[in-house]
């Protein structure tokens, strides 16, 4: 019976990990942006309604901002563990390395873009309430 030798570190496999960073970087910081434009409508509109409460209802952006923060970390720390290849061009980078940064800056960009949207929305709709 023949032997099949199956390649665990392709060259490719860092594509995926590097994919991961970006998903984490690009989703986290699209969600905080429009959490803060979101909620930063709520606060401009409560600036003419009622001045005197406008740094109470700050909360919401400072919380959109904080999303766009972790996933500069979360991208941080996937893009450190990514080894570098060898002169010759081997890795010892994995495939399910490269697939769980992946799925990893999946996960918090994501999450991150669906909790910007959230906080964008109950931001401006709880000022003006």
């Amino acid at each position: 019976m023949a032997t099949v030798s199956y390649e665990t570190c392709p060259t490719s496999a860092p594509f995926f990990g590097f994919l991961g960073v970006t998903a984490a970087l690009c989703f986290a910081n699209i969600g905080a942006a429009y959490g803060t434009a979101k909620s930063g409508v709520g606060i401009a509109s409560m600036g003419v309604m009622n001045p005197g409460i406008v740094m109470k209802n700050i909360i919401p952006v400072v919380m959109a901002g904080v999303l766009g923060i972790y996933g500069l970390i979360v991208a941080v720390i996937i893009q450190g563990s990514i080894v570098v290849p060898t002169a010759s061009g081997a890795t010892k980078y994995s495939s399910f390395t490269g697939y769980a940064h992946l799925s990893a800056g999946l996960c918090c960009g994501l999450s991150g873009l669906a909790a910007g949207m959230a906080i964008g929305i109950v931001g401006d709709a709880g000022v003006r309430g």
